[in-house]
């Protein structure tokens, strides 16, 4: 889609055949599979499906022609990589659905440099601010990688997972233990963020290493790697 393209669900003609668009964005979801690029699009597109219109067409197929154009690109998984350390990228975009003013958060988790998994998903509630909608983000993250490290137990590989976040505010609400009133209504992300930081991994136990499960560190915006799924591609 272009870049700061706004679509809602009351604008434009309704298509006179849904049908076609339906099946067009069921195969984009299914292409997102290796191509996480176009997943804050298809995501966006995917939410019209009940009743699409004339723009969403439009859109749809400017996906198309975008994907025809790079048609080389994908995922590459390195043999040589042994290094087995999960990084998680989390970000969101505030308030950036139009009809709901809801946010949608993104992730990105590496195991050491191969991208193996990644989400661009419309929350499920309002947040009243950027910080709010960012924590959010890290909590979905962190459900993420806790599946994936009892994966990875089960070959015998454990290692502190490195997060990393470019809001400051977010950061700080899960290094403080104390909630503000404003912070109540989504303590139990809090909460689940928080636990995660301080449990002690069993094996670094036996080793005697005073590491966290996981590391939580500020990363500048222009280096947030999930920026990509929560909003559309720029030309460069």
């Amino acid at each position: 889609m272009e870049q700061n393209l706004i679509l809602n669900a009351e604008s434009g003609d309704e298509l006179e055949d849904p049908s076609q668009f339906r099946r067009l964005i069921g195969r984009l979801i299914y292409l997102t599979i290796t191509r996480p690029d176009i997943g804050f699009s298809v995501q966006r597109l995917s939410q019209f499906m009940h009743r699409p219109r004339v723009p969403h067409m439009a859109a749809a197929n400017r996906v198309v022609q975008y994907v025809k154009a790079t048609i080389g690109l994908g995922l590459f998984f390195s043999s040589a990589s042994i290094d087995f350390q999960l990084k998680v990228y989390t970000d969101s975009d505030w308030a950036a659905c139009p009809d709901t003013r809801k946010s949608v958060t993104s992730y990105t988790v590496f195991l050491g440099s191969n991208l193996v998994s990644w989400k661009s998903k419309k929350q499920q509630t309002i947040s009243r601010s950027s910080a709010e909608s960012e924590y959010r983000a890290m909590a979905t993250g962190v459900c993420e990688i806790l599946w994936l490290k009892n994966l990875l137990a089960d070959f015998g590989i454990s290692q502190p997972t490195l997060m990393y976040c470019d809001s400051q505010a977010a950061i700080h609400i899960a290094s403080n233990p104390v909630y503000q009133e404003r912070t109540k209504h989504f303590e139990i992300d809090c909460h689940l963020v928080r636990e995660k930081m301080q449990e002690i991994d069993c094996h670094l136990v036996r080793e005697k290493m005073q590491a966290g499960v996981i590391k939580l560190f500020h990363v500048k915006t222009g280096c947030q790697i999930a920026d990509i799924l929560t909003k559309s591609l720029g030309l460069h």
